[in-house]
């Protein structure tokens, strides 16, 4: 026998938390989601989304999480208010990651890692930008397995690759870019743009002077054609 599930069941698009603790924890969040979303911007079946509710079960919405960033790989890109993966061809995030904040505890965490284990996360990254710490979870026979060292680790689904050093982590894209913020971003597309008009302005001045010297020739009844091999 069927139980035809109650229509009035309300899933909110909030859970009343604040996506980030402190400018810190933001700064990152914003980092890995930006950067994910601009590394696949060309693919319309990859889904990016940050401090996005996702209910993994129909029927449930005490059944809950929102990850700091997750990625679905064949679900299209859409404004979402939550994601409901029922209505998703059932299809879970399978990338996630958490950035830690002073306010996050031991329980809460393991927690989260036994929701994204019971429901298909294929990779979960934590990481600690206080102590500057990296943790890093794969699936594995159907259980999410702690990765020994996620120093130089390349995570499957995304291509990218974790790098830690003695002060932070730097996260690079499959072509070797490095992971930057807004600011970087706009800071490096101005300094382009500089040299560009740099090079532009050599150039119009070489041929300014080329110009230049094909007129004195032309004076003296010198062909400057003539004079090119």
């Amino acid at each position: 026998m069927t139980v035809a599930l109650d229509k009035t069941i309300i899933y909110p698009d909030s859970d009343g938390q604040p996506m980030a603790d402190n400018t810190k924890q933001f700064r990152w969040i914003v980092l890995i989601k930006e950067n994910l979303d601009s590394l696949f911007a060309n693919d319309e079946t990859v889904f990016v989304a940050g401090d996005l509710l996702w209910y993994p079960v129909e029927g449930r919405p005490d059944i809950r999480v929102a990850p700091d960033v997750l990625v679905a790989f064949g679900r299209p890109k859409s404004d979402r208010g939550s994601y409901r993966q029922w209505q998703e061809d059932n299809i879970a995030p399978q990338v996630v990651f958490e950035i830690l904040s002073p306010g996050n505890t031991l329980k809460e965490m393991s927690r989260k890692l036994l929701f994204y284990n019971r429901y298909d996360v294929e990779e979960y990254y934590i990481y600690n930008p206080d102590s500057n710490e990296l943790m890093g979870f794969t699936k594995a026979n159907e259980e999410l397995i702690s990765i020994e060292n996620m120093d130089h680790w390349l995570s499957p689904r995304l291509g990218i690759r974790f790098e830690l050093t003695a002060s932070t982590l730097n996260i690079y894209d499959h072509q070797g870019n490095l992971f930057l913020s807004p600011l970087e971003l706009r800071k490096s597309l101005e300094q382009e743009k500089s040299r560009a008009e740099q090079e532009k302005s050599r150039a119009e001045q070489e041929q300014a002077r080329a110009d230049c010297l094909a007129a004195k020739l032309k004076e003296l009844g010198i062909d400057p054609d003539t004079l090119i091999p």
